[in-house]
């Protein structure tokens, strides 16, 4: 069974940053791919960015594009979420996923609150 720890949010002013850290701990054979995803109440889950373990490959939506940048420290099976320039709408619950095999099922962490503001 794999469990995820985010952290790193909070609240922030409009045009600053964070830095999210999700490590990743318990059964984990390999990791096929770890990233982000956001949700705000009563709206869907949204996704942010993801990386695949194999060759580094990641990907971004449109909105995070220029402005977001997804890392991973591969000895702690972490993946970061480095946030600038940050803007009032990226306020949500932000939330860290992992699939361990190709296909396979996604696991969620609990989810840290990222609030910009003034």
């Amino acid at each position: 069974q794999v469990q995820l720890v985010e952290s790193g949010g909070g609240l922030v002013q409009p045009g600053g940053s964070l830095r999210l850290s999700c490590t990743a701990s318990g059964s984990i054979p390999h990791i096929w791919n770890m990233g982000w995803s956001r949700q705000v109440p009563g709206k869907e889950r949204e996704f942010v960015a993801g990386l695949t373990w194999r060759d580094s490959t990641t990907d971004y939506s449109d909105f995070a594009k220029g402005r977001f940048t997804i890392s991973r420290d591969s000895a702690r099976n972490t993946v970061n979420l480095q946030m600038d320039n940050l803007k009032p709408e990226d306020t949500a619950v932000y939330n860290c996923g992992i699939t361990v095999s190709y296909g396979g099922e996604r696991v969620w962490g609990q989810g840290t609150q990222v609030t910009v503001a003034s």
